[in-house]
């Protein structure tokens, strides 16, 4: 179980990384920051280029917190009964 929620995990956390990356950066094919902001703006939240750098780096950061915090008890030392 413990290796499937690793991997379970790390995958999420990297799709999601993948997704904010495309809207934040342009990787992948993306909009970029410029496509994401205009795509705000036209759903009313202004200033756009704001919410949508906002949103983007929540997304990223999330995902990639998510991921690592998969590895924690692959990464965390046994404890040993004495």
């Amino acid at each position: 179980m413990g290796m499937f929620r690793l991997l379970a995990g790390v995958t999420i956390g990297l799709l999601f990384a993948g997704d904010g990356s495309q809207k934040l950066f342009g990787w992948f094919g993306g909009g970029g920051l410029k496509e994401t902001g205009e795509s705000f703006e036209s759903l009313g939240l202004s200033p756009g280029r704001e919410h949508a750098l906002a949103a983007d780096e929540a997304e990223t950061g999330g995902a990639v917190l998510f991921a690592v915090s998969a590895a924690t008890p692959v990464l965390r030392p046994r404890s040993r009964a004495r």
